[in-house]
């Protein structure tokens, strides 16, 4: 079953989007949309996988590496 209202778009809660990005969402008021954004939700999730904190801190040095060197870049991401 999907929601009546639904909002799609780039806007994130940070203050690069709050003060630089032009960004936008389009709101939805239909329970047919919501339905399909429902099941594309749920289709994705269903291809995502849970990651332990074990896991998470055995991930590759050159993974670890590049995600140093991008806070080099953190200003402008």
């Amino acid at each position: 079953m999907g929601g009546t209202f639904s909002s799609v778009g780039s806007t994130n809660f940070d203050n690069r989007s709050f003060r630089l990005n032009d960004e936008a969402n389009l709101n939805v008021i239909s329970a047919d949309f919501g339905r399909v954004q429902r099941e594309v939700f749920e289709a994705d999730w269903a291809k995502g996988r849970r990651i332990t904190h074990a896991e998470w801190l055995a991930r590759p040095l050159t993974e670890k590496a590049l995600e140093r060197l991008a806070t080099v870049l953190r200003s402008q991401l």
